[in-house]
């Protein structure tokens, strides 16, 4: 692998205006593609083999253009202190909204009136609108939603306390200004860490060139492959981490082969064939990590952990590539202006400390853990586990209206409905009643209607028409509690433990679908899923560590060390999002459930992220003992050369990742909190302190590995053993130096 590699940075070196030329013009190409590619539509959200998508599947087909999967729009009202909705006044100005909304957008397919379909509260203070349309919210037109609010805003005028709810209310959100905060914060920690801003611009340029290409991409595929809207939002924020990361790990090792007195080809061949064999396999386990959610079997995910994937195989191409091109271009000033001198003269940087210079950080870091490494070792995992804590209160579901800001229009109408209609009235059930087996499908649903009435916790149950073959009939169910009460959950599980009650005495099949329905069955998806994912992704990356390691304690000490980081992260978001502990800080308005994909999420990019830093950290360590230094020895030159490195990478993830707190959009918050506190509790203590601590403790039995192992596993060469022999032995081109002046 590290001699492969080695031929494609000297290649990539030599040829650097070809290099360059390709990925401009794979850029071009594929921007002129999504330019001219028609905008996506939304796939929605579908999830195979629960009983709420074959409801819905049901509705769709026996109730044809009844608007399923169409967004709706809801405009609550109520009436000033004193006064009624069924006042002459207040009618005549529903009436007068009907037909605003009615007018107002093509859109509409239909519109609800509150006097004739009892949408009125028994106290006569509150009424509502139900607004349909014929497209889904994603495809909704800015017209029909500036509709929605000037026929509000109208209403409001008449002294009518008027709020907006549905789908048809969200606003799309923009990433633009999260992305600018992540770069700002990656250019600060590159120009520090460097020193240089051509060696801190390499890594930003590459990285926006692969997000560029990636992005771009699946923006010109997602209408053949029925990507939608919100696939690339993943792999935006991964590709724009890895590929400052990657990039910084092979700039990073450049510097140091040029700081040694190599010459610049040979030491951007060198730099891809060892940080490069990290990059290429830190990658791999990072495309594991995100193509493993296809296990999970919901669509949108399986399509979001794709792209993301695709977008780091182009991080990594561009790394091992395009970096030793540019690398080309930018001659000594990719070095610092002390460097460069030390350069001219000669000197080797980095035995400074050797002859009595001052030791780097990671080297008096390093020396210290193994000084006490059972302190070291004790005080990270009861610090991680104290913070791990709040996870066993993990709460987890899909937000609602009710977890919508106080401030917001949503959650005014979802608190006026409660108020009006009762605390369930937000979370109905739409059950599906099948009576193509019933001997008289309308009698059946008067039966299921009555007996679902009955249940302990249904505050009511109205049977709606059948379809026009007259075999297919539904039902709308509120419950007592509010959508997200476990007493609701609780509720549909025993309704539906009645379903062969139901089949049995009046033939007819009934599903439940509708939000709470879908939320509950997310969620058991989601946790049904967990133990097979972590299963396949950490299997898998344990194999391959074993592979690049050699080594069978090592991987299993990173796994173990991963599920310590992401458990102490879920701790930390339960605390800010669940508990509402730091709420102002992070910009928490209503604390509530975790959402359901979350823990899944972060644990498939944090795995691979996290497999990052181990390669990268303790690929040098394994050089180092390969090349015959002691187990201790070889710590302390992992982290005098790494450290800094996996610093400024850990830095800079957390940067990007931090920026997306601010976007406004409440999964992307979540997501970005729970990344950044990730890579935070992974990069700094597990990492830095965690490994070397442990490493230290096991001595030489670290890197032990069964001989029948050994030999069965194909030597891989990431730490350049073979590399090194073969340029050992290399003969000399005594035209060699003269051909690198001036290259």
């Amino acid at each position: 692998m590290a001699t492969f590699l080695y031929k494609i940075g000297r290649s990539a070196f030599r040829r650097r205006k070809l290099v360059a030329l390709i990925w401009v013009a794979l850029l071009v190409f594929a921007g002129m593609a999504a330019s001219s590619a028609a905008t996506p539509k939304d796939p929605g959200f579908a999830l195979p083999g629960t009983e709420s998508q074959k409801a819905f599947d049901l509705l769709d087909e026996r109730f044809p253009g009844g608007g399923a999967d169409g967004a709706t729009g809801r405009m609550v009202f109520k009436a000033p202190a004193g006064q009624k909705m069924t006042d002459a006044k207040n009618k005549a100005e529903v009436n007068e909204a009907i037909a605003a909304l009615k007018k107002g957008s093509t859109e509409i397919s239909s519109v609800s009136d509150p006097y004739a379909e009892g949408a009125v509260s028994k106290d006569g203070s509150t009424a509502y609108i139900s607004a349909g349309y014929k497209v889904n919210s994603m495809e909704l037109t800015d017209k029909s939603k500036e509709s929605l609010t000037d026929v509000a805003k109208d209403a409001r005028s008449a002294g009518l306390t008027v709020e907006l709810g549905g789908d048809a209310t969200m606003v799309e959100q923009h990433a633009a200004s999260s992305e600018m905060i992540g770069i700002l914060i990656a250019a600060i920690v590159l120009v520090i860490t460097f020193g240089s801003l051509i060696a801190a611009g390499l890594p930003l340029l590459t990285a926006l060139i692969g997000v560029g290409v990636g992005i771009s991409t699946i923006t010109a595929l997602a209408n053949v492959l029925d990507l939608g809207t919100t696939t690339s939002m993943l792999a935006m924020m991964i590709g724009l981490a890895v590929g400052i990361d990657y990039a910084l790990f092979i700039v990073s090792r450049y510097r140091a082969e040029l700081a040694e007195g190599r010459e610049r080809e040979e030491a951007a061949g060198r730099a891809v064939g060892t940080a490069g064999s990290a990059v290429v396999f830190a990658g791999l386990t990072v495309v594991i990590a995100l193509a493993g959610l296809a296990v999970v079997n919901i669509p949108i995910l399986t399509k979001m952990g794709f792209a993301a994937a695709g977008t780091v195989v182009i991080a990594v191409v561009i790394a091992i590539t395009l970096i030793p091109a540019l690398l080309g271009f930018a001659g000594d000033k990719i070095l610092g202006r002390k460097a460069r001198k030390a350069r001219k003269a000669g000197t080797d940087l980095n035995k400074g400390a050797a002859h009595g210079g001052k030791p780097k950080a990671g080297v008096r870091w390093a020396s210290f853990v193994l000084r006490r490494p059972v302190a070291v070792l004790l005080t990270a995992v009861v610090g991680l586990g104290l913070i791990a804590i709040p996870a066993a209160s993990l709460q987890v579901g899909l937000p609602d209206e009710g977890s919508s800001a106080p401030s917001s229009t949503q959650r005014k109408a979802y608190d006026l409905l409660s108020d009006g209609f009762g605390p369930g009235f937000n979370g109905p059930f739409t059950f599906v009643v099948d009576g193509k087996d019933s001997k008289n499908p309308q009698a059946a649903l008067d039966k299921i209607t009555a007996e679902v009435g009955k249940i302990d916790g249904v505050a009511e149950a109205t049977a709606g028409g059948l379809n026009k073959a007259g075999d297919t009939g539904t039902i709308n169910v509120v419950p007592e509690d509010r959508p997200s009460s476990p007493k609701t959950e609780k509720l549909v599980e025993d309704i539906r433990g009645k379903s062969k009650e139901f089949k049995a005495d009046t033939g007819a099949a009934v599903y439940i679908t509708g939000a709470t329905a879908l939320n509950i069955d997310f969620s058991q998806k989601m946790n049904d899923a967990l133990v097979p994912y972590l299963t396949l992704v950490v299997g898998l990356a344990f194999l391959l560590l074993i592979l690049v390691f050699r080594s069978i304690l090592v991987p299993l000490k990173a796994a173990l060390g991963f599920l310590l980081s992401v458990v102490a992260a879920l701790g930390a978001v339960v605390a800010v999002y669940q508990w509402g502990w730091l709420s102002g800080l992070f910009n928490v308005e209503q604390p509530g459930p975790i959402m359901s994909m979350m823990p899944i999420f972060m644990i498939g990019v944090v795995f691979g992220l996290a497999m990052d830093y181990e390669v990268f950290l303790v690929t040098r360590m394994r050089e180092a003992h390969v090349h015959g230094e002691r187990p201790a020895e070889a710590i302390v030159t992992g982290f005098r050369d790494g450290a800094r490195v996996v610093s400024a990478a850990a830095l800079i993830m957390i940067g990007v990742f931090a920026g997306f707190i601010s976007s406004g959009e409440q999964m992307v918050m979540m997501m970005g909190f729970g990344l950044a506190i990730a890579v935070f509790f992974d990069a700094f203590v597990v990492r830095m302190a965690i490994v070397p601590a442990v490493l230290a403790l096991l001595g030489e039995k670290a890197w032990w590995l069964p001989r029948w192992l050994d030999k069965a596993l194909p030597n891989v060469d990431v730490e350049g053993e073979k590399l090194q022999q073969e340029l050992a032995h290399r003969p000399q081109d005594p035209d060699e130096d003269r051909r690198l002046v001036g290259v």
